[in-house]
């Protein structure tokens, strides 16, 4: 005999087991969890209020999390490339979530990306001065990079998938 105390055990563990390895859309109060393997997942609802400055309506952009809910890319170059056929960029707009204390005067604001390749040695740096805002993120190779993100005394990292070139 199946008991009730059983049968909402049983179904929460299943519910459970359906998310494993799913990479959570961060809610305004959380962040997101952090999966294993390549997380670059694109979101393509509604960019959180916090990012929508300057949008207009109801503003559906491709964008990615950073995995604290930091920070979050919207995609303008949507898929990024690692050479893009149409002579387009990988453009990307950097939106921090606003700070919860006054920053250090002394940290630098400026957005410092280090992305590292998959499964490589490989890294490139990138810079965008003044902070989080608008950017170029051209990368030498296709494949999942990971992004370690620091900007005035605050850290977040994010994966990002770029394709492969197309002739």
């Amino acid at each position: 005999m199946i008991t009730w105390g059983s049968f909402v055990l049983g179904s929460v563990l299943v519910v459970a087991g359906c998310s494993v390895g799913e990479r959570a859309t961060p809610s305004e109060a959380g962040a997101p969890t952090t999966p294993t393997g390549c997380a670059g997942h694109v979101e393509t609802g509604s960019l959180p209020d916090w990012a929508d400055e300057g949008f207009h309506g109801d503003t559906r952009m491709p964008h990615v999390f950073g995995a604290r809910g930091e920070i979050v890319a919207v995609l303008f170059g949507h898929p990024l490339a690692q050479v893009r056929p149409d002579a387009s960029s990988n453009k990307i707009l950097w939106v921090a979530r606003p700070a919860t204390t006054s920053p250090d005067p002394g940290e630098s604001t400026t957005l410092k990306i280090t992305a590292t390749l998959d499964g490589t040695d490989t890294r490139v740096a990138h810079e965008v001065a003044g902070g989080p805002g608008p950017s170029i993120i051209d990368l030498p190779e296709a494949g999942c990079w990971h992004l370690d993100l620091r900007w005035a005394g605050r850290t977040d990292t994010m994966d990002l998938v770029y394709a492969e070139r197309k002739p």
